[in-house]
């Protein structure tokens, strides 16, 4: 369904009318206080640049990110992370328009390209750090290095999963069966997920990644040039595929990493990819946590939204201009609910 929706979508958001109902709704849109817009990316690169990395982590080329926080920096009023806990905390209302700028699993290409963009427009934003990788060589995402076995695959070779075998021979079955494959690893208790992975990667012989993670001394230059550092746990498992004692090791471990390397650190966190339960967030909320950020699309009315379970906007490769900007205004939320 969505594939059939997005290219509807797409043509319809190219069309004057659109963009003539656009202008006028930025405009006047949100004079009312206390939603928070919050967008979120993950690598800002030239997909071309992957290296045998997952392509679709590229939230934007540099060119199409300084086009967007041109967008963001001209229309709306870009807050810090310390902003919106003080605002909660005290029970005030934030500024019209607010907008609250977040990256997940600090890869290094946000020094190189998002962070320079955003300090050119003086503009806050956290980076969420999944803290057991900074300064480990052999550490890799998962999704990376199953990407880089299936993109560098045998022809003749297949994905075995359970009873099914997804085929490698083209290009676009390489894509498919990544796609396919990566979305069932997903739906596996965290051990068990992490052992099929290493299983597959064996038998394609994958080869070795670098650690594209930002290292501690990076960090720490990050946080002092006023980048808001913030857990994302330690090795980035889904929180819904956890058990309880886990989830507090993790969200905990992940808090106190930073706190040793970096000193004191807001209790908040992203979930991994998104992996949110009511259990989950129940647990972090038990243990101290404040703030907590899905991947769940919307905009967040303050007043009445669940603090651990915060929608936000994901922005990736097939988010134009125009989409961009719809979906932080709040007439469009219908959009978010179609952008998957």
């Amino acid at each position: 369904m969505v594939s059939i929706v997005k290219p509807i979508l797409h043509r319809a958001t190219q069309s004057s009318l659109f963009e003539d109902c656009l202008r006028l709704l930025e405009q006047i849109n949100d004079r009312s206080h206390n939603l928070l817009r919050v967008l979120t990316y993950h690598r800002i690169d030239e997909p071309s640049r992957m290296e045998n990395l997952h392509p679709g982590m590229v939230s934007a080329t540099p060119a199409e990110f300084a086009r967007q926080i041109k967008e963001v920096a001209r229309n709306y009023h870009v807050v810090s992370m310390h902003t919106v806990l003080d605002a909660i905390e005290r029970k005030t209302s934030l500024p019209a328009r607010s907008v609250l700028l977040t990256f997940d699993d600090a890869y290094r290409d946000f020094s190189e390209h998002a962070w320079p963009i955003m300090k050119s427009y003086n503009l806050p934003v956290t980076l969420f750090v999944p803290t057991a990788f900074p300064d480990q060589p052999k550490r890799v995402f998962w999704w990376d290095r199953l990407y880089a076995a299936v993109a560098n695959a045998n022809r003749t070779a297949e994905v075995r999963f359970d009873d099914d075998r997804f085929s490698l021979r083209t290009e676009q079955d390489k894509k498919n069966s990544f796609k396919k494959v990566r979305n069932l690893i997903k739906t596996l208790p965290h051990e068990q997920a992490m052992q099929e992975v290493d299983r597959i990667c064996e038998e394609l012989n994958a080869p070795e990644l670098e650690n594209y993670v930002l290292g501690w001394d990076d960090l720490r230059q990050l946080a002092s040039l006023g980048v808001t550092l913030a857990p994302h746990t330690q090795t980035h498992p889904l929180l819904n595929r956890i058990d309880e004692k886990n989830i507090i090791e993790q969200a905990m471990g992940s808090l106190n990493d930073l706190c040793r390397e970096i000193g004191e650190t807001l209790p908040i966190i992203a979930y991994p990819a998104g992996g949110v339960s009511d259990a989950a967030s129940e647990t972090l909320r038990r243990i101290g946590f404040k703030l907590a950020f899905t991947t769940r699309r919307g905009i967040n009315d303050l007043n009445s939204a669940d603090l651990l379970q915060l929608r936000r906007i994901n922005v990736g490769q097939g988010t134009s201009l125009s989409i961009f900007r719809a979906q932080l205004v709040q007439e469009f939320r219908w959009l978010n609910r179609c952008w998957l």
